[in-house]
C-alpha cells in the first residue's frame, strides 16, 4: 500500500511515516505540507491512500477533500475532534486523533485495505451521530426514517434515537440511490420499508416496517403512490 503523509508540521510527518512503515506492506511515497502540494504530487505519483491533516496553512485538509472528490481514499489525522462528522460525510475511511496510537493506525490501514479490495456492491452508505465526543457510525440501509428537528436530523437505530448534523436535504441527495424518498418537507423514509398507506383525518400517512408512522404531504403523495405502484388506485 502506497501512502501520502500530509501535515504542515515536519515532526508530525516523520512520526506518522515511521509508524506507517512499521506496518507490513505500507510504504510512504511522499511527505507533504499542505493540500496544494498534494495536488502537485498527484501529477507524478499515485498513492493508494492519503493520511491528511485537517488544519494546515493554505489549502487545508477539509477544503482539499471537499473540492476534489476524485482523490484516493483519505484518512484524516488531526488533534481536533470537531471535524469528525464532516470527515465521514466526505467519505473518509477513518478519522484519527493525535497523538495517534499504533493500534488505531493499524486499524485504519485495515479499513483502507478493505476499501481498496474489489467489491461486488457499492460502498456502504454511512450516517454519523456524535454525542459527547463519541462518534457512532451506522449503515444507512438499516435505517427506515430520518426526520428534521430544529437544526438536527433525527433517526432511529439499534432501538434508540440518534441525531446527526447532516441536513435532510443532504441525506436525500446522498441516499436517494439507496431507496430513500422524501414524503414530507421534514421526513425522509426508505421506500422498501413502507408497509401501508392510508387516509387519516383528511390526509395520508404511511406505516413503516419497524412500526414508525409518518405523515405524507399532499405534494409528495403522487410520487409516493407512483413509487408504490398505487397511482391508478383512485380510492387512495
Amino acid at each position: 500500500m502506497k501512502a501520502f503523509v500530509v501535515d504542515d508540521e515536519a515532526p508530525a510527518r516523520r512520526r506518522l511515516t515511521r509508524m506507517l512503515e512499521a506496518i507490513d506492506g505500507v510504504t510512504v511515497i511522499a511527505q507533504l505540507e499542505d493540500g496544494e502540494a498534494v495536488l502537485h504530487a498527484l501529477e507524478a505519483r499515485s498513492p493508494d491512500v492519503i493520511f491528511l491533516d485537517v488544519r494546515m496553512p493554505g489549502v487545508d485538509g477539509m477544503t482539499l477533500a471537499q473540492r476534489h472528490g476524485d482523490l484516493p481514499p483519505i484518512v484524516f489525522v488531526t488533534a481536533y475532534d470537531e471535524y469528525a462528522v464532516r470527515a465521514f460525510e466526505l467519505e473518509a475511511v477513518d478519522y484519527l486523533q493525535k497523538p495517534v496510537r499504533p493500534e488505531r493506525l493499524a486499524n485504519a490501514v485495515a479499513r483502507v485495505r478493505s476499501r481498496l479490495a474489489p467489491r461486488t456492491s457499492d460502498t456502504i452508505p454511512r450516517v454519523i451521530s456524535a454525542t459527547r465526543g463519541v462518534f457512532c457510525v451506522f449503515d444507512a440501509r438499516t435505517i427506515t426514517r430520518f426526520w428534521a428537528c430544529d437544526k438536527y436530523t433525527n433517526f432511529r437505530a439499534d432501538d434508540a434515537e440518534h441525531l446527526t448534523e447532516e441536513s435532510l436535504n443532504a441525506l436525500e441527495e446522498r441516499l436517494g440511490a439507496h431507496g430513500f424518498v422524501r414524503v414530507h418537507r421534514a421526513e425522509l423514509v426508505k421506500l422498501d420499508a413502507i408497509r401501508s398507506l392510508r387516509i387519516i383525518d383528511g390526509g395520508h400517512e404511511i406505516a413503516l416496517a419497524d412500526g414508525q408512522v409518518v405523515r405524507v404531504s399532499r405534494r409528495a403523495l403522487p410520487a409516493i403512490k407512483a413509487a408504490l405502484g398505487l397511482e391508478r388506485r383512485t380510492a387512495l
